[in-house]
């Protein structure tokens, strides 16, 4: 058994996220990760992070799936509506990626 989210083990985003999402985004997906969640709430090896627009701003809002734990994040960038509306954060034991939900099929 492996210790889901383990930032000692390698982190990646894949091309959809790099394309679509500014990399001060992507990291503060791993900062929260690391920061609010780890430690804090049992996680599974998918979360789910929602991009909310928060007037005028970027609000990432945390969920997975089987748990009623939420948790929204307000962060400092400018919102733009080409962001995806969903992205996952996926641990498979090796690795860690940001992605799509198009990229899990």
């Amino acid at each position: 058994m492996f210790e889901t989210f383990d930032n000692a083990r390698s982190r990646y985003a894949s091309g959809g996220i790099v394309q679509r999402m500014p990399g001060e985004l992507i990291d503060s997906i791993w900062m929260i990760i690391d920061v609010d969640l780890k430690g804090v709430f049992p996680l599974t090896n998918l979360l789910t992070f929602t991009v909310q627009n928060n007037q005028g701003r970027v609000t990432l809002l945390f969920s997975q799936s089987h748990s009623e734990v939420a948790l929204g994040v307000d962060l400092p960038y400018l919102y733009d509506a080409s962001l995806p509306k969903t992205v996952y954060a996926y641990d498979d034991g090796q690795r860690q990626t940001i992605l799509l939900p198009s990229e899990t099929r």
